[in-house]
Order: structure tokens, then C-alpha cells, then sequence
């Protein structure tokens, strides 16, 4: 539920949940073991299958993801309205003590120190809120593009997939689509998507199968890195093309005219601190049962 929260915002990559929740990589695990196993499905060994794949599981996530949506989808978007410091607030401090979390599990040498400062670099440019976004085609060919980059952004945590479609100029479209209902274009889409999710899952498992440490130190990078597109206070440059720029809290009162709400803004940013120390404690005492 709490991932499908995150998605709604077009910045904010729910697979970070998942992260300090501890579940990333048996996702990853999970969605890398669907096409190996479709034999089994096909062969009518639905248990084998079911098993393999960790089914109950995906089943679970799913079923409460759209859960999810139904409930929280109207309130978040909202909210991102009316209280949009807040909210920024927020999933910053999400991101900070996620970020915080993993780099814990991280043992620490020259190669992890240099992939987080490396992947640090590179999303904190990617995720530049002045970046002006890109304007191509809407041809089918652009869809396919986009869809694969949007996936895989989608499955690191801290960048969100949404929002590499804001950069790529199509999350208007794609919407639209959506809202229009245009099969042909939701289907390329959509398949185009799922082939690149079981694609990079495949990476992402050899990946902390073989590389854990550095895995998890560059995604802590990107994690950080991911920080500077939800800055709470921002001077807007062009509504349109939803670019901003990260200004003080005091900037932000002599620019704009309006409270920068800086006591709740720092409630709201201690909450996931909170939340995730919480979540560590549960963890660990399951853990011991």
C-alpha cells in the first residue's frame, strides 16, 4: 500500500519502500523467476510454478497495491495540491533515512565509497528540477523508448519511473492515453514494459547475487542523488514543463509570498524517521521469532 502511495507522486519511486521494508530483493528474485518457470505453467504444474515464483507473495503485493489506489489515490494527489511543502517534506525524509538505511548494510571500502559518490553524481544531474524536458514524438518507436527507460528508473529506488517519463515528455501523453483509453498505444506500452521489468530484474538479481555490496552502495547513491527533485521549497521557472528551482526556506517567503511552513515541514520529515525506525524494530523482532 505503501509503494502504490509513493507512485502517485510523479518524483517519488515506491520501490524504495521495499527497500526499508526488506523486501527489494526477493521482488527482484520474484519477477526474474516468472519466465524461467512458465514451463511449468504450460506443462499444467501450477504448484511448481506457483512456488518458484513466489506467488503468494506477488499475489499479496498486488492485490494490496490496488488496494492501494483505490483508497489513497484521490488523497494523495490532493494533498500534493494544497500542501505541497508538506508533502515534499514528506517523502524527503523518506528518501534521506531510506538512503541512510541501506548505506548501513553497506561494508565500507574504496569500490562502495566510489559507487555511491559516482551514482550520487549521476542521479543528482538526472533528477535536476531545472531539467527541461525533452520533446520528440509521440510515434510508436518513442513509446517503446520510453517505456524501457521508465521501467528500469522504476525499479531503482529513489528515481522514480513517472518521473523519467516528465523528462521524456510523455507522462502528459501517457496519461491522456490512459484517461482516451487508446488500447493499441496502453498495450505497446504495456508489453514493451513488462519485457524490460523481467530484463533488468534478470540484472539486478546477478547483480546482488554477485556484487551485493557495490549493488547496494549505488543504489544508495541514487537514493541520494534523488534528493535534489524533492526539495521542498521550489521557484517555479515553468509550470508547464514542470520546471523548478531549489531555493532557502527564507528565499522561498521572499520569492513566493507564502509561509514556508517550516515547523511542519520538519514534523512532517521526522514522521519517516519515526516510521522507519519502527519498521527496522518489527523487522528484527520477527526476525528472532
Amino acid at each position: 500500500m505503501m509503494m502504490w502511495a509513493c507512485d502517485v507522486i510523479p518524483w517519488v519511486s515506491g520501490w524504495t519502500i521495499a527497500v526499508i521494508t526488506g523486501i527489494y530483493e526477493r521482488l527482484i528474485q520474484a519477477i526474474k523467476n516468472v519466465v524461467p518457470n512458465l514451463k511449468y505453467f504450460f506443462k499444467w504444474k501450477w504448484k511448481t510454478f506457483w512456488k518458484n515464483i513466489d506467488g503468494t507473495f506477488l499475489l499479496c503485493l498486488i492485490l494490496w497495491i490496488g488496494t492501494s489506489f483505490v483508497l489513497f489515490a484521490n488523497i494523495i494527489t490532493n494533498a500534493m495540491e494544497n500542501y505541497p511543502i508538506l508533502i515534499w517534506a514528506f517523502f524527503f525524509g523518506l528518501i534521506l533515512i531510506s538512503a541512510v538505511f541501506l548505506w548501513r548494510q553497506v561494508k565500507r571500502d574504496w569500490k562502495t565509497i566510489l559507487c555511491l559518490v559516482i551514482f550520487w553524481i549521476l542521479a543528482f544531474f538526472i533528477t535536476a528540477p531545472t531539467n527541461t524536458p525533452l520533446s520528440i514524438t509521440s510515434s510508436w518507436w518513442w513509446v517503446l523508448i520510453c517505456g524501457s527507460i521508465a521501467i528500469c528508473a522504476m525499479i531503482l529506488p529513489g528515481i522514480s519511473g513517472s518521473f523519467m517519463l516528465v523528462l521524456l515528455w510523455m507522462y502528459e501523453t501517457m496519461m491522456l492515453t490512459i484517461k482516451n483509453l487508446d488500447i493499441a498505444t496502453i498495450c505497446i506500452f504495456a508489453a514493451w514494459a513488462v519485457i524490460w521489468l523481467i530484463l533488468f530484474s534478470n540484472v539486478l538479481s546477478r547483480l546482488f547475487k554477485n556484487y551485493k555490496m557495490i549493488t547496494l552502495a549505488s543504489l544508495t547513491g541514487f537514493m541520494l542523488g534523488s534528493l535534489n527533485k524533492i526539495w521542498p521549497w521550489k521557484e517555479t521557472l515553468d509550470a508547464d514543463l514542470w520546471v523548478w528551482r531549489n531555493v532557502l526556506p527564507g528565499q522561498y517567503e521572499s520569492i513566493t509570498w507564502n509561509s514556508n511552513q517550516i515547523l511542519w515541514a520538519i514534523i512532517c520529515f521526522l514522521v519517516w524517521i519515526v516510521i522507519v525506525l519502527l519498521i527496522e524494530f518489527l523487522g528484527e523482532k520477527f526476525n528472532k521469532k
